[in-house]
């Protein structure tokens, strides 16, 4: 059952969350927006390629004084011959107003940065989503370098309501992995802008801090809990995509 994205804000169904710091909701429960790109490597180029222009793009946000973007390139581990792409991007910022502001400095002053990046990883693809969290991974003392992230793709079943149905299974199923130790982060992603003919409701999104950690997910696994708090019929998710994700820049901090 498809809903619209200001149904579910206005449901009061966005919980405090986001990818590490830089996608902490503000205590009105807004959301946080992430803006995926997704590119393959140009004829000749590879990830040294990819790092310098990053670097030069650095530069450039340092120059503009863009201190409330953070960024990460994923690269995928486990996925099929549908994943038609060599590399995601994802940056995100704590409040709308912020992305919108990062989108107009990057369309005013970007162009030639712009040039480098499509030299390198053109992109065939740029969406904007919405972001909802569910488990909050650790907090590391210093912002991991690499971590890793799964999606899946999710349809609510006909008949149920993500309010009152997958929300309360996805609080209690995240609850349960806290209790089994999961060090794992859990969050939905709701299509924003960009996307169009979306054939799932939103994109359950977990995080490991490495594929030991996931293993020891997967090795303690409750199927019989599963099938408790997510009957047949309430949710459908195909299977992940797996991705080894790179931190390309991190926001300041409130207290910066």
């Amino acid at each position: 059952m498809k809903k619209t994205l200001l149904t579910l804000l206005t449901g009061g169904l966005v919980f405090a969350g986001g990818i590490n710091t830089a996608m902490a909701q503000d205590d009105d429960g807004s959301a946080s927006p992430l803006e995926i790109y997704t590119c393959s490597y140009a004829d000749g180029k590879g990830p040294a390629d990819l790092d310098k222009v990053v670097a030069n793009w650095n530069k450039w946000a340092d120059d503009q004084g863009v201190t409330d973007y953070s960024a990460w390139t994923m690269t995928p581990v486990f996925f099929s011959s549908e994943q038609d792409f060599d590399v995601i991007w994802l940056g995100a910022t704590k409040t709308g107003k912020s992305m919108g502001a990062a989108q107009d400095t990057w369309l005013a002053t970007g162009g030639k940065l712009a040039d480098e990046f499509n030299s390198v990883i053109p992109c065939d693809s740029h969406s904007m989503s919405a972001v909802v969290q569910f488990k909050a991974p650790p907090e590391p003392e210093d912002p991991p370098s690499n971590f890793v992230l799964d999606f899946s793709d999710c349809t609510i079943g006909d008949g149920k309501h993500f309010s009152t149905d997958v929300a309360p299974a996805l609080k209690a199923w995240s609850k349960l992995r806290e209790e089994q130790g999961s060090t794992a982060g859990m969050w939905a992603l709701f299509p924003v802008y960009g996307g169009g003919g979306e054939k799932y409701d939103f994109k359950f999104v977990v995080s490991h801090g490495n594929y030991s950690e996931m293993g020891a997910d997967f090795d303690s696994y409750d199927s019989a809990k599963a099938r408790e708090i997510f009957p047949y019929g309430m949710l459908d998710c195909d299977s992940s995509r797996s991705y080894m994700v790179t931190s390309r820049r991190q926001a300041e901090s409130a207290d910066e």
